[in-house]
C-alpha cells in the first residue's frame, strides 16, 4: 500500500481548478447521476461507502445526512468547515485551491440528498488564496446551471457562499463555527443529549448537516463509481475505508500533503515524505496537534485506520502528521503545543479557561529550570480536570498532548527537573528549540 491519488489525482494541473477542465475529468457525473436518484439512495450509498468524517471525529458521514428531518418545515442547511486551525493541519487548503469543484459538487450532492436549500463555506480567514478559489470556481457553477435555480433541470434551488472566520481556533469546534457564521460569538453551544443536534437545530435553529473539506470532495467519487467501489479501498482495516490526506510536516525531507489508502502504515507514510532529516526518527504525532504523541517504536509499526490507531493509544485525526527527530526535546515541544491551546481558549468554561494556564504554567516552570517534584503528578491531576469536563473538544485537545507526551516520555519530565536543563543537549536542539 501506499500513495494512493483519488481526490489529488489532477491537483497538479491548473486547468482541473476551471469547470471546463474538471469536467474533462468526469467532474459533475457524480451529481448527473445524484439527481436523477431518490434522496434516499444517494445517502444509501454513502453508507455502503463507509465514509467517515475527515475532519478528525470519524463519525459516519451517513448518518448526519440521514438524520436531517425527511418532512420539511424549514430551510435546510449544508454547511462545510474550512476553518482547518489545527496546528499541522493544510490539506483542505489545498483541496480548495487547486480541486475546489469537488468540494462544490460533494455539497451540492449533499445538498440533494438532505434537500438543502443554501450551503455555507466557512473558511479560515488566513485562507484568503483558498477563498478567491473557491469565489472563482462557485461564479463559474452558477453560470453554468450546477448551482442556483433549477440546477441540472431538476427544478431543485441550491445557492452556496463563502463565509471567512477570523482566526480563532475555536471556531472549527462545529456548534463554535455556526454561533460565529451567524454572527454571534464563536464559542460553543450546549451539547447532545443536553441540546438537539444540529442535523435538527443548527443554522438559525434549522435543521444542518456539517462536515469538512475533505469528507465532502469524496461524495462525487462515491455516487460517480458506487459505495461498494468506494469500501474496497481501504478494506484490509477493521472499519476505515476510502483514501485520507494527510499533511506531513516536521524532520522530513519532502514535507507537503499526502494521499494515502487506509491500510497504509506510518512508516510507508514516513517513506512518502522521503525519509528523516537530520537524525533518526524518535517520535509522531499522526493526527495534528492535539493527537496524543507515540515514540519511534510505534510509529514504525502502527497501520494507519481508525480502529488501528488507537491500538498505540493515538489517533487518525485531522491529518496534520508530525514527524520528530531525536534530537527534539520533547518537554520543550509539549510546552509549545501548551502555549497554543491556553491562547486559544475561548474562555466559556473553567476547566479549559483556568486548565490550560495551569499547564502552560507549569510547563514553563519545568522548562525554566525551576521545575519541582510533584510538578509531573500535578500535570497529570490538571489534564484530569480538564479532559472531559470541557465544553467542548478544545479541553482534550489540550490535555492529551501533555498526558500522552508523559506517558511516553516520563524519564525526559523526569531529567529536566533533576537536572534542571533539558536531556537532548547539542547545536541541533538549540536550532530546533521554540
Amino acid at each position: 500500500m501506499g500513495e494512493y491519488k483519488l481526490l489529488f489525482e489532477h491537483a497538479h494541473d491548473p486547468a482541473f481548478a476551471t469547470l471546463a477542465g474538471y469536467q474533462a475529468k468526469g467532474g459533475y457525473e457524480g451529481l448527473k447521476k445524484a439527481i436523477k436518484m431518490d434522496r434516499q439512495a444517494v445517502i444509501d450509498e454513502v453508507k455502503a461507502s463507509g465514509l467517515r468524517g475527515r475532519g478528525g471525529a470519524g463519525f459516519p458521514t451517513w448518518i448526519k445526512w440521514n438524520g436531517i428531518p425527511k418532512e420539511k418545515t424549514k430551510k435546510h442547511y449544508i454547511l462545510c468547515n474550512a476553518d482547518e486551525g489545527e496546528p499541522g493541519t493544510f490539506k483542505d487548503k489545498q483541496l480548495m485551491e487547486q480541486t475546489p469543484f469537488e468540494l462544490i459538487e460533494g455539497m451540492t450532492i449533499a445538498g440533494w440528498a438532505a434537500q438543502g436549500d443554501v450551503g455555507y463555506i466557512y473558511i479560515r480567514g488566513e485562507f484568503i488564496d483558498a477563498a478567491r478559489a473557491m469565489r472563482k470556481a462557485i461564479d463559474e457553477a452558477y453560470k453554468a446551471g450546477l448551482l442556483g435555480k433549477n440546477i441540472l433541470g431538476s427544478g431543485w434551488e441550491f445557492d452556496l457562499h463563502i463565509h471567512l472566520g477570523a482566526g480563532s481556533y475555536e471556531c472549527g469546534e462545529e456548534s463554535a463555527l455556526m454561533s460565529s457564521l451567524m454572527g454571534e460569538r464563536g464559542m460553543p453551544r450546549l451539547k447532545f443529549p443536553h441540546a438537539p443536534l444540529p442535523t435538527i437545530a443548527g443554522l438559525w435553529d434549522s435543521p444542518t448537516v456539517i462536515n469538512n473539506v475533505e469528507t465532502y470532495c469524496c461524495a462525487p467519487y462515491i455516487i460517480k463509481n458506487g459505495g461498494e467501489w468506494y469500501a474496497s479501498i481501504g478494506a484490509s482495516t477493521k472499519n476505515s475505508r476510502g483514501t485520507k490526506l494527510f499533511s506531513v510536516s516536521g524532520h522530513v525531507n519532502k514535507p507537503g500533503n499526502y494521499e494515502i489508502e487506509f491500510g497504509t502504515t506510518l512508516k510507508e507514510l514516513l517513506e512518502l515524505s522521503g525519509g528523516m532529516k537530520g537524525g533518526a526518527l524518535k517520535a509522531c504525532v499522526p493526527g495534528g496537534s492535539s493527537v496524543p504523541i507515540i515514540d519511534a517504536d510505534a510509529t514504525n509499526k502502527a497501520i494507519i485506520g481508525y480502529e488501528e490507531m488507537g491500538e498505540y493509544k493515538t489517533m487518525v485525526g485531522s491529518g496534520g502528521c508530525m514527524f520528530l527527530n531525536e534530537h527534539t526535546c520533547i518537554v520543550n515541544f509539549i510546552w509549545r503545543t501548551a502555549l497554543f491551546y491556553a491562547n486559544e481558549s475561548c474562555g466559556k468554561c473553567t476547566p479549559c479557561r483556568e486548565g490550560t494556564r495551569w499547564l502552560l504554567q507549569i510547563m514553563d516552570r519545568i522548562r525554566r529550570g525551576l521545575g519541582q517534584p510533584g510538578d509531573i503528578e500535578l500535570l497529570e491531576e490538571v489534564c484530569a480536570q480538564i479532559d472531559g469536563r470541557s465544553f467542548c473538544g478544545l479541553g482534550d485537545a489540550a490535555a492529551w498532548p501533555v498526558q500522552a507526551a508523559i506517558r511516553v516520555f516520563r524519564n525526559e519530565f523526569e531529567y529536566f527537573i533533576e537536572h534542571k536543563r533539558s536531556i537532548v543537549e547539542g547545536a541541533e536542539a538549540l536550532a530546533m528549540a521554540p
